[in-house]
């Protein structure tokens, strides 16, 4: 097994052991299932904002720990000054995330985005009773008709979607309810990065999809050239958590990026 396949085979136990914890019901009980939530679309195409979807993120399967020394409030209270939106981890086993990051995460009037590997509705029930505004769908761990159905559902709960993607192939799983297609410049099968992932796939993304690119930006440069590219949105995390103190990497590297937009 690949470690796409690993984790994925890890979430359905967890899943299923937080539904014997937790009802859906007792999810709709809590105190930001009924709340509005933010459109981080609207966010994102406000030109007073960077583009950036700035994220929380402690360790990979890949780098191993990043970062488990800056707190929550601290670095996302840092970006929202800038950022368009916060994603937060919330996968534990392979990424040293929980849910409660992503609840300490709302004191920021920001969008967030639940990053994890969604396999079960119960799972996008759990992302807005928990704080989020976004949820994230990746291709490569969902079919088609999966796709479809948790985009329906987390609309009729108020959530925007991200549709990951990693390659023309899984263009085929965008559909209606989709608010963004994500490129992860990441495969997740090799956790190999490159930009020119997004770069060969902005020009098959349907116009009337807000367009992001996910992982291996780490220089201004790369935004320019996708931004010029038409992406309107910029994921990043392990560029500001790999430094001692990420608030300040994330600061430095928006007034780089003011200066060469300027």
């Amino acid at each position: 097994m690949n470690i796409l396949d690993t984790i994925i085979a890890k979430k359905r136990i967890e899943v299923a052991e937080r539904k014997k914890q937790t009802s859906i019901q007792q999810l709709e009980k809590g105190k930001f299932f009924t709340n509005k939530t933010l459109s981080l679309k609207q966010f994102l195409l406000d030109e007073n904002r960077t583009g950036i979807i700035a994220e929380y993120k402690r360790k990979s399967p890949s780098k191993g720990i990043i970062n488990n020394h800056s707190s929550v409030q601290v670095v996302t209270t840092a970006y929202a000054k800038y950022a368009s939106g916060i994603s937060v981890l919330t996968d534990e086993e392979f990424f040293g995330g929980s849910l409660n990051d992503l609840l300490a995460a709302t004191i920021n009037e920001l969008p967030l985005l639940r990053k994890d590997f969604m396999i079960d509705e119960y799972q996008i029930i759990e992302a807005k009773a928990n704080g989020a505004d976004v949820i994230l769908l990746i291709a490569a761990c969902l079919s088609a008709k999966q796709i479809k159905n948790f985009s329906v559902l987390a609309k009729a709960i108020g959530l925007e979607v991200l549709l990951e993607i990693h390659n023309e192939e899984e263009l085929n799983h965008i559909c209606d309810e989709v608010d963004f297609v994500g490129v992860n410049n990441r495969n997740l099968k090799t956790f190999e990065v490159n930009i020119q992932t997004s770069l060969q796939l902005i020009q098959k993304i349907p116009t009337n999809k807000i367009a992001i690119t996910e992982s291996g930006i780490n220089n201004v440069d790369s935004i320019v050239t996708l931004r010029n590219a038409g992406f309107k949105g910029f994921l990043i995390g392990e560029n500001f958590m790999k430094e001692n103190n990420p608030a300040i990497a994330f600061e430095n590297f928006v007034q780089q990026l003011k200066t060469k937009l300027a």
